[in-house]
């Protein structure tokens, strides 16, 4: 196996920062094209959605055990193996034509994603320490995130010029770079294996699960990426369909509620060292009166101003709570903080994908005031979770 070279260090480390927004770019590039991609395969919107959903099923599940896999069989290997059939399952996605191909494909580009993105965040505990350690993994942080944010707005341009496939064609291009240039550069950064045992597993699990301010927080970070989600999974198709703006419009409005999360999210680290359960508290208070001055606001204006305005604000609290809770869970277990981020990741995912599409399948959003349902919905679940957290405190 090679090894990594020390005089590769630093691209090698570019390259993994390059690895790491992969499953944004797989799930958000492709928005603006979900209505294009309905109509010209002949399916239902359902049938579209469908394809985002059980790509976020198959990536949360990959988390639940991929950490344990990496630290047995290597990093190096595990990002290659998924890089190769990231080219040839997206080339299969752009060229075919059946929906259950797609649903397969969708399937594996999520299990390869899930792979692929923990072994590049265990590069960085390998290669780094300490303070540059931190440095890197802060920064790892943001560049997750940016994906994302810039993957609709490249979308949208693709599909106005070339069509759907051409998002799967660009994602196959840049998987063959990523494997050509980590072919060269890149190599193994683990220095000792562990043995893969799935009783030690099942053991960290069942403590985790048992830790109730751990398995509410796995819940409080699912609900908030679902709302997220919610307006992906119907967003696009609002905009374009039902209020007739182009394609490119729909990748500006994800850019622009991408830098909510985002927003969201450097709010969460600014207050990091407030009092954790009241400020998690009202921000869904603000979430809550936000999604009713939305309800209100329906009645008397329902234009894309107002539906991304309400959407902003309602995704920067999203993302604030979201960014509280997914770093509390990591750093519960600080022995275990990998298996924690896994199941945190995977827990979060599998609970986003079913709750966003059951949504969606359920109020089947065409216009603000039943967005703005979904959004009560879910905003009325991290009450419920949040006042179950008090409870129980309260009674500790």
């Amino acid at each position: 196996m090679v090894t990594l070279k020390e005089k590769n260090k630093f691209i090698a480390t570019v390259l993994a920062f390059a690895v790491i927004p992969m499953s944004g770019l797989a799930t958000d590039i492709y928005l603006p094209s979900m209505p294009s991609m309905a109509t010209e395969l002949h399916q239902p919107e359902s049938n579209i959605q469908l394809t985002l959903s059980i790509f976020l099923i198959s990536y949360g599940l990959t988390q639940f055990f991929a950490g344990s896999i990496v630290d047995s069989f290597g990093r190096y290997r595990i990002s290659m193996i998924s890089l190769a059939l990231f080219v040839l399952s997206f080339v299969i996605t752009a060229t075919t034509q059946n929906i259950f191909v797609i649903y397969a494909m969708r399937i594996l580009q999520g299990v390869l994603s899930g792979f692929a993105v923990v072994a590049k965040r265990a590069f960085f505990v390998d290669v780094y320490e300490g303070e540059e350690r931190k440095h890197y993994l802060s920064i790892m942080t943001i560049v997750w995130s940016v994906g994302p944010i810039i993957a609709p707005f490249i979308g949208g341009y693709l599909q106005k010029n070339f069509g759907w496939q051409s998002n799967f064609y660009v994602l196959a291009g840049y998987s063959l770079l990523l494997f050509l240039l980590e072919l060269i550069f890149s190599g193994e950064t683990l220095k000792k294996r562990n043995p893969f045992h799935i009783e030690f597993l099942i053991k960290e699990y069942n403590a985790m699960f048992k830790a109730k301010d751990f398995f509410y927080g796995m819940i409080m970070c699912g609900l908030s990426y679902s709302m997220i989600m919610f307006f992906n999974l119907c967003g696009s198709f609002i905009i374009e369909h039902k209020m007739g703006y182009s394609e490119v419009v729909a990748g500006y409005v994800s850019l622009i509620l991408g830098f909510a999360w985002m927003t969201g999210g450097f709010l969460g680290k600014a207050l990091i060292n407030k009092a954790f359960l009241p400020k998690i508290r009202n921000a869904n208070f603000i979430q809550l009166f936000l999604i009713i001055l939305m309800f209100i606001a329906s009645y008397f204006s329902n234009n894309i101003y107002s539906l991304v305005a309400f959407a902003f604000l309602i995704h920067v609290t999203a993302g604030f709570i979201f960014n509280n809770y997914f770093s509390y869970c990591i750093g519960r277990f600080p022995n275990s903080a990998g298996i924690a981020g896994g199941l945190t990741g995977g827990v979060a995912f599998i609970i986003t994908s079913a709750i966003s599409y059951g949504i969606v399948a359920v109020i089947k959003p065409q216009i603000q005031l039943e967005v703005a349902e979904g959004y009560f919905v879910l905003g009325i679940l991290g009450l419920f979770i949040l006042s179950m957290i008090k409870f129980r405190k309260a009674h500790i």
